[in-house]
């Protein structure tokens, strides 16, 4: 099999890549990666010295991506199967890069420091960093939510890999800053769990989910 994925299934980035993956059927190799073991650390760190999934391996061309946004477009183009998840019209691709970008900077990277926060020992807790993060995401919550009303996707009509980014997003910015009464934004995330692609994704994740701090 030509691709490889590295990743590991709580990664709220590599639940970002999955989707896409499972979206259009895209065959692959998952090479799941403990970075707490050495030996699957070391293995991994040969392949991608940065240390940080997902990170694509295409044996056939002896290439290895990484960051999801990338990666989905290198499927998208390399491995095209079904719809594409990043549209070839010009104006309708920026868009959807723009979508992928904000949903990556203002709700899951808040999310992560919010969410990392919570792991870190008593009285090493940066509680300045954690009410920016917040405030990040319920100005995000609230774009979102008046942006969303009225379509099904983040797009309109079409799944893409906006709502690749939102899913995982969404999914566990839920649980670091409550949606409270954005309904629009809620709805939507509930169809986003519906989604095979991303209902698979979750599947998979369920074992791990007792891991993430509440």
């Amino acid at each position: 099999m030509s691709l490889k994925l590295y990743y590991h299934p709580l990664s709220s980035f590599c639940h970002k890549v999955l989707i896409a993956l499972y979206e259009n059927g895209v065959p692959f190799e998952p090479v799941l990666v403990d970075l707490s073991s050495e030996e699957s650390s070391a293995a991994f760190k040969k392949i991608w010295p940065i240390g940080k999934f997902p990170v694509l391996r295409d044996e056939a061309k002896g290439l290895t991506i990484p960051e999801s946004s990338v990666i989905i477009e290198y499927v998208d183009t390399h491995y095209p199967k079904g719809a594409r998840l990043v549209p070839q019209e010009a104006e309708a691709a920026w868009r959807t890069r723009l979508e992928d970008r904000f949903y990556d900077l203002h709700v899951h990277m808040p999310m992560q420091k919010i969410i990392t926060d919570r792991l870190r020992p008593s009285g090493q807790n940066d509680s300045f960093g954690v009410q920016e993060a917040t405030q990040q995401i319920l100005t995000a919550y609230r774009l979102i939510d008046a942006g969303i009303a009225g379509k099904q996707w983040a797009m309109g009509d079409d799944f893409s890999m906006a709502d690749c980014a939102a899913a995982p997003a969404l999914f566990y910015g839920s649980m670091a800053v409550p949606f409270g009464a954005h309904k629009n934004l809620a709805a939507y995330l509930e169809r986003l769990k519906a989604r095979p692609s991303y209902a698979r994704v979750l599947k998979e994740a369920e074992p791990y989910f007792k891991y993430i701090p509440r």
